[in-house]
């Protein structure tokens, strides 16, 4: 038997914006993510559709997320959980004593058993986790540029 296996990941970059500015696009990010909405059926996502409270706060669901808690503008962190793997996901936006911001995504996993072990082959051990949380974070990053 193969026992869950963890992953651990952070991805950050510096905004040369305030913390409530990054929050905001950070927001606007969890909002899109889980599409396409046949992928997030597919791998059998706990939470499915968007509900409750805009702006996002615990409680609140986007597709493969709830929102556990919500501290604007410092810390949001989406769980989720499917067939293959249990998650977390933890948006930290710290000042950086310049007016700007470091914004930080922390990806915290359990993939058990056969199943969970084959799909983090597929989406972690490739690489293409990487590559998605990084593409999120320097979406941030664009959303809040001067100019």
């Amino acid at each position: 038997m193969v026992g869950p296996r963890r992953y651990r990941d952070v991805r950050s970059t510096l905004i040369d914006a305030p913390p409530d500015v990054v929050w905001q696009a950070v927001l606007d990010q969890v909002e899109v993510l889980g599409r396409p909405a046949s992928y997030v059926r597919l791998i059998g996502c706990r939470d499915q559709r968007h509900l409750g409270p805009r702006p996002l706060t615990a409680g609140s669901v986007v597709p493969g997320f709830h929102v556990a808690a919500a501290d604007p503008p410092a810390r949001l962190v989406l769980d989720g959980v499917h067939r293959f793997s249990t998650y977390t996901l933890t948006f930290a936006l710290l000042p950086d004593g310049d007016g700007g911001t470091r914004l930080e995504a922390h990806t915290d996993a359990t993939f058990p058993g056969v199943p969970g072990a084959v799909y983090r082959l597929l989406v972690i051990d490739s690489g293409f986790h990487k590559l998605a949380t990084r593409s999120i974070v320097t979406r941030v990053r664009r959303r809040t540029a001067v100019g």
